[in-house]
């Protein structure tokens, strides 16, 4: 014990010898030839870069959970987006593609001996991460393949020849291979980080359906999506700066496929004044109503124009507060303690006024303001 105390205080003198040589001249952390100490310098640079590293990794979490139903994750892969700009514009936060796959074994019987077969399962998942749920729609629009079936247009999920692409929120799912069931579907949803579940725009639900060919609705959110889908309308004309949106369709004619282009503008006046701007392209039919400004850019047949032009109506649509169902059995437990709460309170109240009220007569009669026959109590002898 005695050695050591004297080994650890022959060390803290050595290191005050350091110091003191460290302080002569050649500062803090240099070493004997003056040149800064490598593992000082390194040593504050990894402190700078780590809570960068940090960040980074918050930033780039995992979309995917390791297990999705009975399907297990394999080592996630590197997603390359094809058309930065036009995923960029719609809110592209991150992307993630990750393979699972399982093994069941299933019992037969071949030539009168048992037999166990394993089948292998496996499907892959891609997952888009967006700013909020109208860039969702945006992707799930932009992706879903011509030939996709899907049920409802008011559920933003189809079904494709080798899977299913669908929006949940603020994020765009695509399977591939052994589709999961709805129920794991769920448990996927309540893990994804940084959920959110806004409302959908309600531009798509005012185009016509009469004619559309299916699939070919495209949002537009800004001058690179619309350069993409209708290069025949100025950005400038469009004028996303006045927090315009945009709806594309493309319907059949006897003459050849026409795009539909609707606008929708936050008040009827913009509306109304780019009207005007719009009527400028050449060859280009336009209509009016409300916020919405439809147009068609040189349609190859002008009848077939007007008729879709005809079906674009706006109709304002309120939100009206629904009533919130209540739970009655809490109701009446409460209507019990009120009622227990205000006995207790009419018990105190008559309590106070018998105690106030027999002090006042003592008051009095100590006074002499009231006579002894008066506090005498009257009694009806009736048994004598």
């Amino acid at each position: 014990m005695l050695r050591s105390l004297k080994t650890g205080a022959r060390s803290l003198k050595t290191g005050a010898r350091g110091l003191k040589t460290g302080a002569r001249g050649q500062g803090p952390g240099a070493g004997r030839s003056g040149v800064p100490c490598r593992r000082f310098r390194s040593w504050r640079l990894a402190s700078g870069v780590w809570p960068l590293l940090f960040l980074a990794t918050c930033v780039n979490a995992a979309i995917f959970p390791d297990q999705i139903g009975d399907f297990t994750k394999n080592a996630p892969k590197a997603l390359s987006v094809a058309d930065q700009a036009l995923y960029n514009e719609y809110g592209l936060l991150a992307s993630e593609q990750a393979e699972y796959s399982r093994s069941q074994q299933h019992n037969g019987q071949m030539d009168d001996s048992h037999v166990v077969v394993s089948i292998a399962e496996h499907f892959t998942a891609t997952a888009w991460h967006m700013r909020d749920s109208t860039g969702a729609l945006a992707v799930f629009q932009a992706r879903r393949p011509s030939g996709a079936v899907q049920d409802s247009p008011a559920q933003l999920a189809a079904r494709t020849s080798d899977g299913v692409i669908l929006a949940f929120g603020n994020y765009v799912f695509q399977f591939t291979g052994s589709v999961p069931k709805p129920a794991d579907l769920d448990q996927l949803y309540n893990q994804v980080p940084e959920l959110e579940q806004s409302a959908l725009p309600a531009l798509p639900g005012f185009l016509p359906r009469e004619g559309m060919i299916p699939n070919s609705e495209r949002y537009l959110l800004g001058p690179v999506s619309l350069q993409r889908f209708e290069p025949r309308i100025a950005p400038s004309v469009a004028a996303f700066h006045l927090s315009a949106e945009g709806q594309l369709a493309k319907y059949q004619s006897p003459k050849g496929p026409l795009t539909l282009v609707v606008f929708e503008y936050p008040t009827p006046s913009m509306a109304r004044d780019k009207y005007q701007e719009f009527q400028s392209i050449p060859g280009a039919v336009v209509k009016r109503t409300g916020p919405l400004v439809g147009i068609i850019v040189q349609p190859p047949d002008a009848d077939a124009a007007e008729r879709v032009l005809g079906g674009l109506r706006y109709a304002a649509k309120l939100t009206l507060n629904e009533k919130i169902p209540k739970d009655e059995s809490k109701g009446f437990a409460k209507l019990i303690l009120n009622v227990f709460a205000a006995s207790g309170v009419l018990i105190a109240l008559s309590i106070l006024l018998g105690v106030a009220f027999g002090g006042f007569r003592a008051i009095l009669k100590k006074i002499g303001l009231v006579r002894q026959d008066e506090d005498e109590m009257t009694v009806l002898r009736i048994g004598k």
